[in-house]
């Protein structure tokens, strides 16, 4: 199960369960649209995986498969 991070790795910008603007790649690196695109072209910068849209957790679901509250942070230079 996904564990939905709830912040870009990158800029620390707040990502909840339901954001369209979530991306992430097979080892579930999470970052906002716009470092993924901007930033990183679309590519995971730790592992090179393609960062794709976010599957949202339908809120009904959320009650007893919660996201995730750890925070994650590994500020990149290309977000500088």
């Amino acid at each position: 199960m996904l564990a939905l991070r709830p912040n870009c790795e990158c800029c620390d910008r707040d990502l909840p369960p339901e954001s369209p603007d979530a991306r992430i790649c097979s080892f579930e690196c999470t970052f906002c649209a716009d470092c993924a695109d901007r930033c990183f072209a679309g590519v995971c910068p730790n592992c090179g995986g393609e960062l794709v849209r976010r599957p949202v957790r339908p809120a009904a679901k959320l009650a007893n498969f919660p996201a995730s509250t750890e925070r994650v942070l590994k500020p990149h230079k290309a977000c500088a």
